[in-house]
Order: C-alpha cells, then sequence, then structure tokens
C-alpha cells in the first residue's frame, strides 16, 4: 500500500511519519516535493538552498518515483506531503495510486507553532486553502491532530481501520533522535520531534493569536472548520 499523508506545516505531520515507519513494514518519504516548490518559487524558506542541494527538485522525476514500486522491500509506503508544495503544473496523477489521508490542526496553533521557526508567513504558507481543495480532488479520510494527540491508541487504530492496514502497538513509540529519512530540513523543524519517543499528551486551550496575525487565523478558520466537519470519530 501506499499512502499519501497530506497536511500543512506544524500538523503533527512528522509525528506521524515516524509512528508508521515504526511499524516496521512502512518505507518512509519525507515531503518529497519540498525542494521541487522552492526550486519554482523561490521562497525564503529555511535552509532553501541546502534543501535544493540535497533533493531531487524536479517535480516530474518526483512524480515518477512516487509513482514508483515501494522502496526498501516494504510492504507500504509512507509519503509525507503538504498540499501548498503542490504547485500549479506539478504532477498529481501519481496520487490515484495511493490511499490518500488529510491531516488538519486548528490554525491558531499552527500560527502559533510556525512562528516560533519562520516569522514571516502568509495564508499560502500554512496551505490551508490548498488543503481543502486538495481533499476535495482526492478524498479519504480526515483526521484532526487533537484528537491524535488526546488519544493516539484510538486514533491510529482507527486510520489504519480507515485504510486497511493492522494497526500495531509499536506505532505509538519511536526511538529519540533523527531518521535516514528525514529531510535536510529537520536540522531546522525537526528539534522537538527528535527529543520525542512518542505522542506528546493533550493539547490545552487554542494559544492567543497576536493582533497582527488575527485577519491571517480568521482566513484560515472556516477552511479548517470545512475539514473538521469531516474528521473522523471515535471513543
Amino acid at each position: 500500500m501506499k499512502l499519501a499523508m497530506w497536511s500543512g506545516p506544524r500538523n503533527l505531520s512528522t509525528a506521524m511519519m515516524y509512528a508508521f515507519a515504526a511499524r516496521g513494514d512502512c518505507a518512509a518519504w519525507d515531503e518529497p516535493f519540498y525542494a521541487p516548490y522552492l526550486a519554482a518559487t523561490g521562497a525564503d524558506h529555511p535552509m532553501a538552498a541546502e534543501i535544493i542541494a540535497a533533493h531531487e527538485s524536479d517535480p516530474a522525476r518526483v512524480a515518477a518515483a512516487c509513482a514508483g514500486p515501494v522502496p526498501e522491500g516494504r510492504a507500504h509506503w509512507y509519503m509525507k506531503h503538504m498540499p501548498h508544495h503542490m504547485l500549479p503544473g506539478f504532477p498529481l496523477d501519481w496520487a490515484s495510486g495511493c490511499v490518500n489521508v488529510h491531516l488538519i490542526r486548528h490554525p491558531a496553533r499552527v500560527i502559533a507553532s510556525y512562528a516560533e521557526k519562520r516569522g514571516e508567513m502568509t495564508l499560502e504558507d500554512i496551505g490551508f486553502a490548498q488543503q481543502l481543495r486538495l481533499w476535495r480532488a482526492l478524498p479519504g479520510p480526515v483526521v484532526d491532530s487533537a484528537d491524535i494527540r488526546r488519544d493516539p491508541a484510538s486514533a491510529l487504530a482507527a486510520i489504519c481501520a480507515e485504510v486497511g492496514l493492522d494497526f500495531t502497538e509499536s506505532m505509538l513509540h519511536w526511538p529519540a533522535g533523527p531518521r535516514p529519512f528525514d529531510g535536510v530540513w529537520a536540522a531546522h523543524w525537526y528539534n522537538a520531534v527528535h527529543r520525542s519517543t512518542g505522542f506528546a499528551g493533550a493539547e490545552g486551550p487554542l494559544p492567543e493569536v497576536p493582533p497582527e496575525r488575527q485577519a491571517l487565523l480568521q482566513a484560515a478558520l472556516p477552511l479548517y472548520e470545512a475539514m473538521r466537519a469531516e474528521a473522523l470519530q471515535f471513543a
């Protein structure tokens, strides 16, 4: 099985990649279209030059690899994708051969977390509009990261049931430290998950969004709520 997990940044996406890789039967690929996105847009992201130098930046070649065989002789392939990386004209036909799952997070939490790593952001940077459009084009289960944090075992069991995998307890824990499949951007973005050995506990109250980012929050909120209404429900 090829599983494409789509999310914006700061959505628990790296922890989810580590969880599926911890199964032992799952290869993992970390944001394969990030380098093509940066090369095409010239976006001023941390480590942009290093990312383009270290990873394939031709979207057609990345798409061909996504459509190709599962690597490492594994039974399954977990691909961590971000909708805002899929620029107009980037191939997307490969995704029809995947089970597509959509990971969401409340925009107040995304904005607060993103600001810690990159001070400037736009609605396009945090991906809510692109994710809603992509979910409509590639429908599949929606899961809210807050629900995963609240009850990781039940959430992962529900996701596995939806996509046709057996849930295994090994998905709940992993060794601290980086992974060989991390993108080079891990040095900037993955500090917290590298310290982790499993999912953190339930999240507290929503963070306060400063006045200068209220317009961004209000633009993202209805997009999030449209997908939240479709999120998996479990005990």
